[in-house]
């Protein structure tokens, strides 16, 4: 069952509430998996940084420091914590689906619509959308792409490929959401010895390659299928064995 809290700053505490007719400003997400997360900490400082732009983070450290307490130590979760735009900040504790090893993909025809792209929040009625057509469309995320084709990354994931045995990402300063778990698994990658490399592919690049769309809900979902692109997907060899390596930073 669902549950939300609004932050007392008077009081210093969460209490429940219902939910707001404010918008999101802000918005940060992870998984909780029998009371454990994989970094939180960096959950928190994206956070942070985001709110500190808007001039929104005078409250939001206590806000997260007392945010344990309302955390289960069981079951599988979902929880999110946002900046409203009317400066108040909530916590969702939301129950989380079954994790996904494998996602179809669908690519938006036309370029990226968003304004805000590093910054999560402002835009997730939109990205809600987008996700809706690409359901229309029999698959579960939507992937976009820039004006002139390249792609960026998932509506809520980041794209990670690989090239024979090189790991590719997009470059840290494109116009996309600085993912976390697309930063563990090229820290991995780093740890490994794995070369990386960083590129803007056309959508042609990918024709055939192992594909990952990344996130903290499911973690690792291997691309298993363009919808409509005439694109095949690639086996996904190697997304297992990292997925392991992902739930090992659980703590």
């Amino acid at each position: 069952m669902s549950a939300l809290y609004r932050w007392n700053s008077d009081d210093g505490a969460w209490e429940e509430s219902q939910r707001s007719a404010a918008t999101v400003a802000v918005a940060d997400s992870w998984l909780l998996e029998q009371g454990r997360t994989t970094r939180l900490d960096l959950h928190r400082e994206r956070f942070l940084a985001s709110a500190a732009e808007l001039d929104g983070a005078s409250d939001t450290v206590p806000a997260w420091d007392a945010l344990a307490p309302l955390m289960p130590q069981l079951g599988r979760w979902f929880p999110r914590v946002d900046l409203l735009s009317d400066g108040q900040l909530s916590f969702a504790l939301r129950p989380a689906p079954p994790r996904a090893p494998t996602v179809v993909a669908w690519l938006i025809p036309e370029p990226d619509p968003r304004l805000l792209p590093r910054r999560k929040g402002p835009e997730l009625e939109l990205l809600d959308e987008l996700r809706g057509q690409a359901r229309e469309h029999g698959a579960g995320e939507a992937v976009l792409s820039d004006s002139e084709g390249l792609l960026l990354e998932g509506a809520y994931s980041s794209l990670l490929w690989w090239e024979g045995e090189t790991l590719c990402a997009v470059p840290d300063d494109a116009p996309v959401l600085p993912g976390i778990t697309r930063r563990l698994l090229l820290e991995i990658a780093a740890e490994d010895g794995t070369e990386v490399r960083y590129k803007h592919p056309a959508p042609r690049e990918l024709d055939g390659c192992e594909i990952w769309l990344v996130g903290s809900l499911h973690g690792i979902r291997a691309v298993s299928q363009w919808a409509g692109e005439g694109l095949q997907a690639g086996a996904a060899t190697r997304a297992p064995a990292w997925q392991q390596r992902l739930d090992q930073l659980q703590g």
